[in-house]
Order: C-alpha cells, then sequence, then structure tokens
C-alpha cells in the first residue's frame, strides 16, 4: 500500500494561505522550496481539490493543464470543467473511496497538495500517513487552515526536523492510524 503524503507549506499560525489564497508571503524560492521540488520527484501521483487545482489558473496553469506533468494528477470534484484532453483525470466519484483505491494501485507516494478542507476529510478518514510540514516564519491571522475545519485528533510520530537559514523548519511526521 502506498502512503499518502499531505506536503505543504503552512503559517505559525495553521494556515496554507491567506485571506482570499495569498501566498505571497510564503518562500517562493531559496532552499526551503528546493527541498520541496526535490521531494516532488519522488511522488507517483497528485491528489487535489477543485479550489486547489483553479488556484494554479492565477500562475498560468490552463485548464486540463497538469501542474505536475512528472506525474499523474487527479482532481477530485464533481463540479470543475475540465476540456476532453485534459493532462489532468477529474475524479467526480467519493474522493475517500477513490483515495483509498489509489494507495492500492499508484506505483508510489500520493502527493495530497491540497487543499485543507480535502486534507481535513482525509484525516478524519485515517488516509492521511504521513505530514511534511514546511513551517513558515510567518502569522497570517486568516485564510485557509491546515486542516480546514476538521476537529479530528491525531497522534504523530516525529520523523525529522529540519532548519533553514531564512527561518523555515521542515518537520515530517508519521500519522498514527
Amino acid at each position: 500500500m502506498h502512503p499518502i503524503i499531505y506536503d505543504v507549506a503552512v503559517s505559525l499560525d495553521g494556515y496554507i494561505s491567506g485571506p482570499d489564497g495569498d501566498v505571497s508571503a510564503f518562500a517562493q524560492s531559496g532552499p526551503v522550496v528546493d527541498a520541496y521540488m526535490a521531494r516532488l520527484q519522488g511522488y507517483a501521483c497528485a491528489l487535489m481539490g477543485r479550489a486547489t487545482y483553479e488556484f494554479g489558473y492565477r500562475f498560468g496553469l490552463e485548464p486540463g493543464q497538469n501542474p505536475y506533468p512528472h506525474m499523474r494528477s487527479y482532481v477530485l470534484s464533481r463540479s470543475i470543467s475540465l476540456p476532453p484532453d485534459s493532462d489532468v483525470t477529474q475524479v467526480a466519484t467519493d474522493a475517500v473511496r477513490f483515495a483509498e483505491e489509489l494507495r492500492q494501485t499508484a506505483g508510489g507516494p500520493i502527493y495530497l497538495c491540497g487543499g485543507g478542507a480535502m486534507a481535513g476529510n482525509f484525516l478524519e478518514a485515517g488516509l492521511i500517513d504521513i505530514l511534511r510540514l514546511k513551517r513558515a516564519p510567518i502569522l497570517l491571522a486568516g485564510g485557509t487552515r491546515l486542516f480546514g475545519r476538521s476537529a479530528a485528533t491525531q497522534q504523530l510520530e516525529h520523523r525529522e526536523t529540519q532548519t533553514f537559514d531564512d527561518g523555515y523548519v521542515f518537520q515530517e511526521y508519521h500519522v498514527k492510524n
């Protein structure tokens, strides 16, 4: 079974974006971003919700284009409209059931790239195996929470911490399901 890994930048007060999806306060380059880009090469596929996928439109992503060309990408949404020749696969069925099945067939680790509400649903369903946090030295005081509105509690096992000169801290935890 392949792990689902939530690999995400987060402010010290628990937000993965500010109001209106603003991510400008997070690092856009530098060692923490380089480390993230290197980790991306180890994922077999990506899971994301509609809002996360459409967020890419702000940065030039075209509808149907794969934001991670080296891996298969799935957009879990009943409402998104993608062209028939899309490079991403729309999944309009139950997201939790699809993720459970994907764990068996993915061919490698699965990158859960967002968003917070979907991560909260996956945490509640026991589907997140590894949590990789790029903790940013910022306070956003609003926006999208790390696990959305989820109130799930979970025991974590610390596996790694790496500090960066710019104040970022990378932490990896295994989720005890």
